[in-house]
C-alpha cells in the first residue's frame, strides 16, 4: 500500500476539487466555531479559554494528514482490507465495555480510553461497514436480488452491529449505520420488498427501543410539545429556537451570540448549528446548508461515474454516510427532528467524528481520480 503524503499542485487537479474545497473550509470553519462555542463554557471549567480550540485544531491536523493520505491510496486496494478492517472494529465495539479500557460518560458506553483522547469506535465502524458492504456488494453482483444471499446476510451483520450499538445506548449511530446500508442495498438492487418488508419488521421494535426506555420516551414527547416542560426535556430544543430566532436574516456577529453561555447545552458540539444560526442569522445556516448540499451532490456524481461497482458502492456509501449525519443534525437543532446526540460532520466537536470523516473524504477523492473517462 503506497503511503505517500505529498501531493504537488499539478496532482491535486486529478481530484474533485469541489468535494476536496467543501471538506477543507468546512473543517476549517468548524474549528472557528467550536472556540465561538465553547470558549466561555472552557474558560469556566478548565480556565482555558482555547481549550476546545486546541483540541479540535489538533484533531483538524490528524484529519487532514489521514485524508491526504486516503487520497493517496488506491481506493481499490481496500478490497483486500475490508474484512480484516470490520473484523477489528467488532473487537473495538467490546472493548468499550471493559473496565479500564472503555469510557462511560453520561449513562453510556462509547469510548476506548487513551491518554488525553477518548476513541469513539462506533466512528470508524460506520466506516468499516460501507467498505465491506462494497467490497461484498461488488462480488455478488446479480445475486444481490435474492434473498438467501443478496439481503439475509446483511441483515445478520446488521442486526450484530445495532445490537452493539444499542447496548452502548447509541441510538442515534445505529440509526444512521441502518440507515446507510439499507440505501446501499437499494442502490445495489435489492428488491424493494425486502427492504420494506424488513422496515415494517421493525418498526414495533423501534417502538419498544424508544418508548421502553424513559429517558428516549421524554425526548419523543418533548419533540411533540417541547413548552410542555420547557425547564427540563424541552430546555434543549426551545434554546435553540431561541438562539434562531436571536440570530434573524444576518446574525449577531460571531462571537457575539448569547445561548451558548449556559444556556444551550452542548453548544459546541451536537447543537453547534444554533450558534451559527445565532452568530451569522440565517444567511450563515444557508451557505453551510449548501455547502453539504454541494459535497453531497458531487459524491453522488463520482459515485455514478465510478471505474468498477466497488468505486460506485464505496463512494455512494461515504456520501450517504455524510448525507444522513448533516441532515439529520440539521433536522435536530431546528425541532424538525426529535433531539438525538449526532454531530455535525466536520463542524461539531469531536476528534473521532472529525478524523474519521476527513478519511473518508480522503477515500472519496481518490475515487474521483478514476472515474469513467479518465486514465
Amino acid at each position: 500500500m503506497n503511503l505517500n503524503f505529498k501531493l504537488n499542485l499539478k496532482e491535486i487537479e486529478r481530484y474533485d476539487l469541489v468535494i476536496l474545497l467543501m471538506a477543507v473550509a468546512l473543517t476549517c470553519f468548524g474549528v472557528v466555531m467550536v472556540y465561538s462555542a465553547s470558549s466561555v463554557m472552557a474558560t469556566k471549567k478548565f480556565h482555558d479559554g482555547f481549550y476546545f480550540l486546541k483540541r479540535q485544531g489538533i484533531y483538524a491536523v490528524m484529519g487532514f494528514a489521514g485524508m491526504v493520505l486516503a487520497m493517496r491510496i488506491d481506493y481499490r486496494q481496500w478490497r483486500e482490507y475490508a474484512v480484516p478492517i470490520l473484523l477489528g472494529c467488532l473487537l473495538l465495539l467490546f472493548l468499550v465495555f471493559i473496565p479500564g479500557i472503555g469510557g462511560a460518560a453520561k449513562g453510556a458506553s462509547r469510548w476506548i480510553r487513551f491518554p488525553g483522547f477518548n476513541f469513539q469506535p462506533s466512528e470508524l465502524a460506520k466506516m468499516a461497514l460501507i467498505m465491506y458492504m462494497a467490497y461484498s456488494l461488488d462480488k455478488k453482483q446479480e445475486k444481490v436480488k435474492f434473498f438467501s444471499t443478496g439481503f439475509a446476510p446483511y441483515m445478520v451483520l446488521l442486526a450484530i452491529l445495532l445490537a452493539i450499538l444499542l447496548k452502548q445506548h447509541d441510538l442515534g449511530a445505529a440509526l444512521t449505520m441502518g440507515g446507510v446500508a439499507i440505501l446501499m442495498l437499494f442502490a445495489a438492487g435489492t428488491r424493494p420488498r425486502y427492504i420494506l418488508g424488513m422496515v415494517v419488521l421493525a418498526l414495533p421494535f423501534l417502538y419498544f427501543l424508544v418508548m421502553n426506555v424513559d429517558y428516549r420516551r421524554r425526548r419523543i414527547l418533548a419533540y411533540l410539545n417541547p413548552w410542555e416542560d420547557p425547564t427540563n426535556t424541552g430546555f434543549q430544543i426551545i434554546q435553540s429556537w431561541l438562539a434562531f430566532g436571536n440570530g434573524g436574516i444576518i446574525g449577531q456577529g460571531l462571537g457575539e451570540g448569547k445561548q451558548k453561555m449556559f444556556f444551550l447545552p452542548e453548544a459546541h458540539t451536537d447543537f453547534i448549528l444554533s450558534v451559527i444560526g445565532e452568530e451569522l442569522g440565517l444567511i450563515g445556516v444557508i451557505v453551510i446548508a449548501a455547502m453539504f448540499l454541494m459535497l453531497v451532490l458531487r459524491g453522488v456524481r463520482v459515485a455514478l461515474m465510478a471505474q468498477d461497482p466497488f468505486g460506485r458502492f464505496l463512494a455512494f456509501g461515504i456520501v450517504t454516510l455524510l448525507g444522513i449525519q448533516a441532515f439529520v443534525n440539521m433536522g435536530v437543532v431546528t425541532g424538525l427532528l426529535p433531539t438525538k446526540g449526532l454531530a455535525l460532520p466536520f463542524i461539531s466537536y469531536g476528534g473521532s467524528s472529525l478524523i474519521v470523516t476527513l478519511f473518508a473524504v480522503g477515500i472519496l477523492l481518490n475515487v474521483s481520480t478514476r472515474m469513467k473517462g479518465t486514465p
